[in-house]
């Protein structure tokens, strides 16, 4: 296998503007439908955009990917008041996964859709999806409907994070691209630490509601600023646009994830492993993603993921690094303000004390892409990095109800150092071992396992503390009069707690902890697994032009 990256002669994106440059707006529009024939010599190769463009573009661009991970990780510590709402704790990993489900169902097609209808269009196209989900959460009064906006925001959430990074390694070559997604790791990174304080506080002052309708409007001013300053050249193809679409593919890849997800969210959550809906959803999600592996390699003119490029070594273990590190971050993300709420915190303070992990994010993304643009490599960083990231999950791991809190402060900050420092990594280990006109698609890659990773974590988490917590109350509180009210109570609101007495208070809490702890122990296997499958990427050339030359 070479050890660098090639450019493909018939990428068009090599010798077309990138950028405007300060033409007429008709001149973009016919950009957008034209491109100019690679093989054509009178036309010459575009020069790179300036800095300030770029800083423009992006800029609008963030505002986004800010919003969509802040949504991502609001309901942590709003899920407490939310179940309350609606009398069920154990509707939190739904409030989760269906976030999650929908971003893993319909990130993968957003490269090759953007590829076709361009990257402005599908920016606008999931601003709006993103502000429909949050206004119908907002209003919800039933559970299936605040589960439903969670799934279309979730869908406006994938595309903003996603195709914000397409739009960088449009516009910057790859030995620089490692600082600008570090930028863009920050917006993604303090969104997602935000999240859990702004929710609280939302909560707190407000009530939960609030928090989703106030990203309305943020979310109108995003969607204003990428169209009239995301300008990049589609794809040219002599087919029409709707017949490049892979509806077959698109169909089973989503069903597919879908019913993945379905099924591992509600075993032991909401029925129990061995219900039908179980031996349904698992064996047909397998028999789904069978039928778009076929499809994709046999059958698609345009697939909308390769197949063929997940056999590159280095792609499958980029991919399955961020698989297994974002199941653990965004578990983290959930179970980190839990944790501090059964230490007796307010939904405001245990949000606070997260914010080192969103820090750590900032740090861990511009340090990490500062280091590949001095070096040009990126193998030996990332060994570095995952020792970090599976470091502060041994840390995770041994908290108590008791441990200081410049502990926990470090634990978070170094989880978020990990985990930034990966995914820039692993981001250009992907894009440095595919040619350029795949990079689109080979990203949407990443993040169908980015996704998938972040709902599969939080649905182990929560059936790992759903049972542990279920399993010691009883042990505990057996013995107690009216036990089974008592504990259906506990299970399904932490307020319950402080309604004791006080001797069983601290019983109850003992028991949360150890709940807890069986989440942490889990979460820092699963990072052990992630660290060992990332040793298998090799080292491509971070080209210092678009041209790869």
């Amino acid at each position: 296998m070479a050890s660098t990256a090639h450019t493909s002669s018939d990428s068009p994106a090599e010798t077309s503007p990138l950028l405007n440059n300060g033409k007429p707006n008709a001149d973009v529009e016919a950009t957008e439908t034209r491109q100019p024939d690679p093989s054509d010599s009178s036309v010459p190769l575009a020069s790179e955009p300036s800095t300030a463009k770029i800083l423009l573009v992006m800029s609008s661009i963030w505002l986004g990917t800010f919003l969509a991970a802040l949504d991502s990780t609001v309901v942590a510590t709003l899920s407490a008041p939310i179940s309350n709402s609606f009398n069920s704790l154990s509707l939190l990993s739904w409030l989760a996964s269906a976030y999650f489900i929908s971003q893993a169902a319909f990130q993968p097609l957003s490269g090759r859709l953007t590829d076709i209808f361009s990257r402005r269009t599908g920016l606008v196209v999931s601003n709006v999806l993103f502000a429909t989900g949050n206004l119908i959460c907002g209003l919800a009064t039933e559970e299936w409907v605040m589960i439903f906006g969670r799934v279309v925001a979730g869908m406006g959430g994938g595309g903003l994070t996603a195709i914000s990074t397409f739009v960088g390694s449009d516009l910057v070559p790859l030995r620089r691209r490692g600082v600008w997604q570090g930028f863009g790791n920050i917006s993604y990174g303090v969104g997602a630490g935000v999240g859990g304080v702004f929710g609280g506080w939302v909560n707190d002052t407000w009530g939960w509601r609030k928090a989703f309708y106030i990203q309305i409007p943020l979310t109108a001013i995003s969607g204003i600023m990428v169209f009239f300053t995301v300008k990049i050249p589609v794809k040219h193809s002599e087919k029409s646009a709707i017949k490049r679409i892979d509806f077959l593919g698109a169909f089973t890849l989503i069903t597919a994830l879908v019913l993945l997800l379905l099924g591992l969210n509600s075993g032991g959550n909401v029925v129990p492993w061995n219900h039908p809906l179980i031996y349904t959803s698992l064996p047909l999600s397998f028999v789904f993603l069978l039928a778009y592996i076929y499809i994709e390699d046999k059958r698609a003119s345009e697939p909308i993921i390769p197949v063929r490029l997940l056999l590159n070594r280095t792609v499958l273990s980029a991919c399955l690094t961020n698989w297994f590190f974002s199941m653990t971050t965004l578990a983290t993300l959930f179970y980190g303000p839990l944790y501090f709420q059964v230490r007796g915190c307010s939904a405001t303070e245990a949000g606070a004390r997260m914010v080192p992990q969103s820090v750590g994010i900032a740090v861990g993304s511009v340090c990490t892409g500062l280091i590949m643009r001095a070096t040009g490599r990126y193998y030996i960083l990332s060994v570095c990095i995952v020792c970090i990231f599976v470091g502060a999950n041994v840390m995770t791991s041994s908290f108590t109800l008791t441990t200081e809190s410049w502990i926990t402060l470090i634990a978070f900050f170094l989880v978020g150092i990990g985990y930034a420092g990966t995914l820039t990594t692993t981001l250009l280990a992907l894009i440095s071992a595919v040619d350029h006109k795949e990079q689109a698609v080979i990203t949407s890659a990443s993040y169908v396992f980015r996704s998938t990773g972040s709902a599969i974590g939080v649905t182990i988490a929560s059936a790992v503390f759903q049972n542990i917590l279920k399993m010691r109350l009883w042990a505990r509180l057996g013995g107690w009069d009216g036990a089974a009210e008592i504990i259906k109570r506990l299970r399904d609101s932490l307020e319950e707690i402080d309604k004791l007495p006080a001797g069983q208070r601290a019983v109850v809490r003992d028991v949360y902890m150890e709940a807890l702890r069986g989440v942490f122990l889990t979460l820092l296997g699963i990072s052990a697994l992630g660290a060992l499958v990332s040793l298998a990427m090799r080292e491509h050339t971070l080209h210092k032009n678009l041209a790869r030359k």
